[in-house]
């Protein structure tokens, strides 16, 4: 019976890869890879094993009999702090999972990297896989470029190794189940009232679900050595918080800011907040990044795999619902 290994189960798309497994591919036989718990599925189908992608023999042992490895482990983060936690987990992290597919003959690997290794500049312009890496664009921010270094590596051992990987781009994912705020934290400062002006650049959103059938067809379908886009609606931020605005019933910013001046609002917002007991939540990372436009074409991943998406306002809506679920349970 067929054995997948599935790293970074736990985190918000892992969670929706298992469920959409589970559902379906019921023969299938999940192995996840965990540092802690594993996530809150109960299935006889599923063997957590204990181990980390930055300890290489963990690795190959949770490798070992699993034709399929779905790599997901990563360190979401906009923080600039520490950023070598980031390149260590992504970067070495993949080093260990090709070693080990290498070393077992692994029949195929999915490789979870991020839109922003090269959809993403200062123009409103969509782009797909032929796009070069966008290191001029992102260079300060870890995560990305901790994610174009493992995605570059990944696709090294597929020339100079003959592994059979194939990489998958999401974008910004939303939907519910993020615990951890990796992906909609965005969503959550507007509920709470922290966006105070419009950014100026445009974003690209996929529900987390539809990203999470896509991996799935991505194992199936994915050329070996291929990228594929996996995103769903363009639109400029405004767009998005306009229709956020409509959703939720709460009223949106009017004024719209470049991010220099948007980041100096937010510098004094910090100072006197505190002052009437509140605080401003807003980083700066956040606030260059709405300047910039993440728009991507995902015709590739649509033609070649099947992926589909559904409407961006069901997706939104499914956030919204979800946060202020969580944060009902918070003040309960």
């Amino acid at each position: 019976m067929a054995r997948a290994l599935i790293t970074g189960s736990t985190g918000f798309l892992g969670k929706h890869l298992v469920e959409t497994l589970l559902r379906e591919e019921p023969e299938l036989r999940l192995r996840l890879l965990c540092r802690g718990e594993g996530p809150p599925v109960e299935s006889d189908h599923i063997e957590i094993v204990r181990g980390d992608v930055l300890d290489a023999d963990s690795v190959k042992s949770a490798a070992e009999g699993c034709s399929r490895i779905y790599h997901l482990a990563g360190v979401v983060s906009r923080n600039p702090e520490q950023p070598w936690r980031q390149f260590e987990v992504h970067v070495e992290g993949t080093r260990h999972v090709c070693e080990a597919m290498a070393e077992l003959e692994t029949e195929k690997a999915v490789v979870v990297s991020s839109s922003g290794t090269f959809a993403v500049g200062k123009e409103p312009e969509e782009r797909d896989e032929t796009a070069p890496y966008a290191q001029s664009v992102v260079w300060d921010w870890p995560y990305y470029t901790s994610k174009i270094y493992a995605e570059k590596l990944a696709l090294w051992y597929v020339e100079h190794r003959k592994l059979p990987i194939v990489v998958v781009n999401p974008s910004l994912l939303l939907g519910p189940g993020d615990e951890r705020r990796s992906s909609t934290r965005d969503v959550e400062l507007f509920l709470e009232g922290q966006i105070l002006s419009l950014p100026a650049g445009g974003l690209n959103l996929v529900d987390v679900r539809d990203a999470a059938r896509g991996l799935m067809l991505a194992m199936e379908k994915g050329r070996v050595g291929e990228r594929y886009l996996l995103t769903g609606a363009n639109m400029t931020f405004h767009e998005w918080i306009r229709r956020t605005s409509k959703l939720s019933g709460l009223p949106a910013p009017k004024v719209m800011l470049p991010p220099a001046a948007a980041s100096l609002g937010a510098k004094a917002l910090r100072t006197l907040y505190p002052l009437v007991g509140k605080e401003f939540k807003m980083d700066d990372a956040s606030i260059r990044m709405s300047g910039l436009f993440w728009y991507c074409n995902s015709e590739k991943a649509r033609r070649e795999l099947g992926f589909t998406t559904r409407p961006p306002d069901e997706t939104l809506r499914d956030t919204i619902e979800y946060l202020r679920g969580q944060a009902r349970a918070s003040a309960a």
